[in-house]
């Protein structure tokens, strides 16, 4: 509160937004305070994490606006109770679903996203105990369109001379990463391919 107002999404419950097209989600369940904003910017860390293998603007935005409850739905591939024992890749083509859901909601055009790939640790925020980081940050990263800003993010890795990004490379693939943008892109959420302007 020291820097600015906080508001939990779901501190005063949660409502439904339908997912059209989806395979596993009708719905997802978001914070009640959502409904009070008419744009949102997506300021996400990108890094690796221990379940998705990526996290950045989709993974933020799935999880990052669902309410509790709407967490373990998405987790559990539309079956909150299978939290943590849900088909892996049906976990990560629910979080792009949960995207296209809010996207829709909020409007396309009233969304911005910034990525901040610096301290690229294997593991989330969200992890009590992160590893430390084992490769030099890349930078900040933003787009409108946040299937190209994760791509370009998973590409600056790949791409990056430090030999010490073997490691989030690991993550990544062990966990198909790559999945949940391959998915956002196969529901019309953004695109793979950008052209990257350094300002």
């Amino acid at each position: 509160m020291e820097i600015a107002p906080c508001d939990i999404m779901d501190e005063f419950g949660e409502f439904s937004i339908p997912v059209k097209g989806g395979t596993h989600l009708k719905e997802n369940f978001v914070g009640e305070h959502l409904k009070g904003y008419d744009s949102m910017l997506m300021l996400s860390h990108f890094k690796g994490h221990i379940m998705g293998g990526l996290g950045g603007a989709l993974k933020n935005m799935s999880i990052g606006v669902a309410s509790s409850h709407g967490k373990a739905n998405i987790h559990g591939a539309g079956n909150p109770a299978e939290l943590w024992t849900a088909d892996h890749d049906s976990f990560l083509e629910s979080m792009a679903e949960a995207d296209k859901s809010i996207m829709d909601y909020m409007g396309r055009e009233n969304i911005v996203y910034i990525n901040v790939a610096n301290r690229l640790s294997v593991d989330c925020d969200c992890d009590s105990n992160p590893h430390e980081p084992e490769m030099a940050d890349l930078g900040i990263f933003a787009s409108l369109d946040p299937v190209a800003l994760d791509q370009a993010c998973v590409d600056a890795v790949y791409a990056s001379p430090d030999e010490g990004k073997a490691a989030l490379i690991e993550r990544m693939e062990s966990r198909n990463g790559i999945h949940t943008i391959e998915t956002a892109a196969d529901l019309g959420l953004g695109s793979r391919t950008y052209e990257i302007k350094t300002i």
